[in-house]
């Protein structure tokens, strides 16, 4: 599990269930992508909610939740930054 903290104390991690994460306070939550099945019976990650690529088609929904992953931790401070501009 990342976790990025900026300097105001804030921080910004993709959730998971690994440890309670409200220990470190208030939480937001915000969805970063949908992992759906296509008409064609095959997995997409549509990352557009935080201005990211459509991932696939993967044969599993596995596959899919595991890119989705890999891609967000890749681009964790790249999408908290957008995400923060895009709220002024």
């Amino acid at each position: 599990m990342k976790i990025a903290f900026l300097p105001e104390g804030k921080a910004f991690t993709i959730y998971t269930e690994v440890f309670d994460l409200s220990d470190l306070g208030t939480l937001s939550h915000r969805r970063a992508s949908h992992v759906e099945p296509t008409k064609k019976g095959v997995w997409q990650a549509d990352l557009s909610p935080v201005g990211g690529p459509l991932l696939g088609p993967y044969t599993k929904r596995s596959e899919a939740l595991a890119a989705e992953r890999i891609w967000l931790e890749a681009h964790l401070m790249e999408v908290w930054v957008k995400n923060q501009i895009q709220r002024f």
